[in-house]
């Protein structure tokens, strides 16, 4: 006889803490639907994410380097997929609901822009008098409105915890100004995890691609960066001389274990020191609970800036990355000139939501290399 939702619904009673968020407790989907015989709400949810075009688009924009640029390197799909693996890890660890922290890690970056977080800047100030531009809201957007694949409703109609966890998903990476969240009310445990795993999976793997590229070197690494030396002094104790390949690759696994079992142990901690017995206690308190040690963030903000200076503001990247975001741009005041040319749905949306509005959306669901046809198709340009 096939599993059925109810007895996956079970398991995850009998094996999850107390304080998951079990799928049998889901607030429910904004439009009303029959619930899936052999998946979990969550379950569903990820799938339906999946399937989304906004998915498949991720694997043409940028992470770090212009796609396109290397084949090694990684691209926004590549990095969301390990964001997934990570997020999973931690919530089997914590005993958490793994269904809903994959989904909410899978469906983190769907609105990101062209061009990584310069075209997402670049976005917002263009969208600066008409509501801004910010990656995670336009995920929310992407899975409440802008996906067309079903006939009862917009959107991908996903359960409220995924939701959620979409409009709570915040990053140092991404806020680099800001250390904290600036929410005082917090998400589940499970969007909690998928936010560390983001910030543990670009911090090692733009590390890699740096080092791939050669715009990274170890010896500068191991002298100026605490997380490196650490991991690499272990490698070299475990395992001693390596290969440039393997000794990289290995410290690199060793950093990415290093952190999720930091986060593992402290959250741990956290979660019992605050006594939390279900997750709506979890929402109600003002701190998150899923956090690394006071050492390792202080060691992964050091890391974050010695990346900033070091890799993402390098000319090898910057510059390249600069040239396409002012395509991006001139296409954005092309689009309002000719608004004809946006396409039909989006036509149809800037009635209701005006034309800046229906424009951007229409620009961010772009992949970088669409960008850069369009803009060579109707204005002649070249590609950066």
């Amino acid at each position: 006889m096939p599993c059925t939702r109810q007895e996956l619904e079970q398991r995850e009673h009998q094996t999850l803490a107390p304080y998951a968020q079990f799928s049998a407790d889901t607030r429910g989907r904004k439009y009303p639907e029959p619930p899936p015989d052999w998946r979990t709400h969550y379950q569903r949810d990820r799938d339906r994410v999946i399937h989304s075009r906004a998915f498949r688009r991720l694997e043409y924009k940028t992470q770090v380097f212009l796609n396109g640029t290397g084949d090694h390197l990684r691209t926004r799909l590549t990095h969301t997929i390990e964001v997934a693996a990570v997020a999973r890890n931690i919530a089997r660890a914590l005993r958490l609901n793994e269904d809903l922290a994959e989904t909410i890690a899978l469906a983190h970056d769907l609105g990101h822009s062209p061009f990584g977080h310069k075209g997402e800047r670049v976005l917002d100030r263009l969208m600066k008098r008409h509501g801004g531009f910010e990656h995670n809201r336009q995920s929310l957007r992407i899975v409440e409105e802008l996906e067309q694949k079903y006939p009862g409703f917009p959107g991908l109609n996903l359960t409220w915890e995924t939701r959620e966890g979409l409009m709570k998903h915040y990053t140092s990476y991404d806020h680099p100004d800001q250390v904290e969240s600036p929410t005082s009310r917090n998400a589940s445990l499970e969007a909690q995890v998928a936010n560390l795993a983001d910030e543990i999976t670009y911090y090692s793997h733009d590390l890699d691609d740096g080092l791939d590229s050669g715009l990274l070197s170890e010896r500068k690494l191991s002298r100026e960066v605490r997380l490196w030396s650490t991991a690499a002094r272990a490698v070299t104790r475990q395992c001693g001389p390596l290969p440039d390949e393997c000794r990289r690759y290995f410290i690199i696994r060793c950093l990415i274990d290093g952190q999720v079992r930091d986060v593992v142990r402290t959250s741990e901690e956290r979660i019992r020191d605050a006594g939390v017995g279900a997750v709506a206690e979890v929402r109600r308190r003002a701190e998150a609970l899923v956090a690394y040690s006071r050492q390792r963030r202080a060691w992964n903000l050091e890391l974050r800036d010695y990346l900033y200076d070091n890799l993402y503001y390098s000319p090898q990247v910057h510059g390249p990355n600069l040239r396409a975001v002012h395509l991006l741009e001139e296409l954005f005041q092309h689009y309002l000139q000719h608004p004809e040319r946006i396409g039909e749905q989006a036509r149809k949306r800037s009635r209701k939501i005006g034309l800046h509005r229906a424009v951007c959306d229409y620009l961010a669901g772009m992949t970088d290399r669409y960008v850069m046809l369009e803009h060579r198709r109707l204005l002649g340009g070249e590609s950066p």
